[in-house]
């Protein structure tokens, strides 16, 4: 057990020590609430100039530019350094890379704590959420994973918009320690134990929003986003549901709520990459002009398309959208096809 922990017989009381490990836009983001929250952080970066910055000019330049951090906030690129003693380590690297970078880090995991996930995706290996590949590599039980997941655009919430967010985990005590770890007055987290429905719309979430921005750039309006949208969230309860989520989980903030900020915003990675695709660049072109900022939905269509066939549930638009990134489909005739389906009732 951590010096700094409290511990229940369930879980965590109190978090005094987190570790984020992973310096892109939300990672840093989460890791100033955690600070601000007045949480003891410390930020590992896998460049060291990333880290240095963080540390010399209380700013990350490359993901954050302008954007103050707090002194509470310390960062190396030292990932034994920054997991030393911790009671929850935040993970923070892109859903595909997760499994190879816990594999290294799982030797210095702190006993008994919290592991928790910001990525929002599917493996495509194994069809496994995040926080079952979390749980697996790091040989930890269920309980021990918990993941944020909600309306959560990195740049809003570094300058202190005011938003909310969802903590889930099947342990409620850890859950609650979590929240409690990064509650501002900005950053409003709420509890929930449906982990299963709260990833499955997060991993979702992003593919609908490729459709959305497809849709932009073709030059569609406020019915074809609403569309998109509303017929998103019905796929998503859908296999949310047949992987034994709860339904209402995706009528709230992980659900519709990520949805909404995701589809709408300019910010969004995976509506921008999606716009692009709509105006005609092809699928390279959009990663270099992303700058090696990552769409997570163009490599979750695919398992995401898998995951559903398994589980014999219909996904029409993330398999246009699957089409579309890696089958070559123009857009044009694939807001065509979605349009062409047999009718029938909502």
């Amino acid at each position: 057990m951590s010096e700094a922990a409290v511990v229940s017989p369930s879980g965590p009381e109190v978090l005094r020590r987190v570790a984020v490990l992973g310096a892109g836009s939300w990672g840093t983001t989460f890791a100033k609430v955690l600070a601000d929250a007045g949480t003891e952080v410390r930020l590992w970066a896998r460049r060291a100039h990333v880290a240095e910055a963080v540390e010399r000019d209380r700013v990350n330049p490359e993901y954050l530019p302008g954007i103050p951090l707090p002194e509470g906030l310390r960062a190396t690129d030292d990932a034994a350094e920054a997991l030393h003693g911790v009671d929850a380590v935040v993970l923070a690297v892109p859903s595909q890379t997760l499994r190879e970078n816990l594999t290294g880090w799982q030797p210095l995991l702190p006993e008994g704590a919290t592991l928790v996930s910001l990525a929002k995706g599917v493996e495509l290996s194994t069809l496994k959420r995040m926080s079952q590949v979390i749980a697996e590599v790091a040989d930890v039980p269920a309980e021990r994973v918990a993941v944020v997941s909600g309306p959560n655009l990195a740049k809003e919430i570094a300058e202190e918009q005011p938003t909310a967010t969802v903590v889930a985990c099947p342990d409620h005590d850890r859950a609650v320690a979590l929240q409690r770890a990064c509650s501002t007055r900005y950053f409003r987290p709420y509890t929930n134990t449906d982990i299963v429905g709260v990833e499955v719309a997060g991993a979702c979430k992003n593919v609908i929003a490729l459709a959305c921005g497809v849709a932009s750039g073709l030059g569609y309006g406020s019915n074809t986003m609403s569309t998109l949208i509303t017929r998103g969230i019905a796929e998503t309860t859908r296999l949310g549901t047949a992987l034994g989520a709860e339904p209402m989980t995706f009528a709230g903030l992980a659900g519709t709520g990520d949805l909404v900020a995701t589809c709408v915003s300019p910010l969004s990675r995976n509506r921008t990459f999606g716009e692009r695709l709509g105006r005609g660049d092809s699928v390279a072109e959009a990663q270099r002009a992303a700058h090696g900022q990552v769409a997570e939905g163009v490599k979750s269509c695919r398992s995401l398309c898998e995951l559903a066939a398994a589980n014999g549930v219909e996904m029409p638009i993330a398999e246009v959208v699957h089409r579309v990134c890696h089958e070559g489909l123009d857009p044009i005739p694939a807001a065509a096809e979605l349009l062409g389906r047999d009718r029938k009732p909502e």
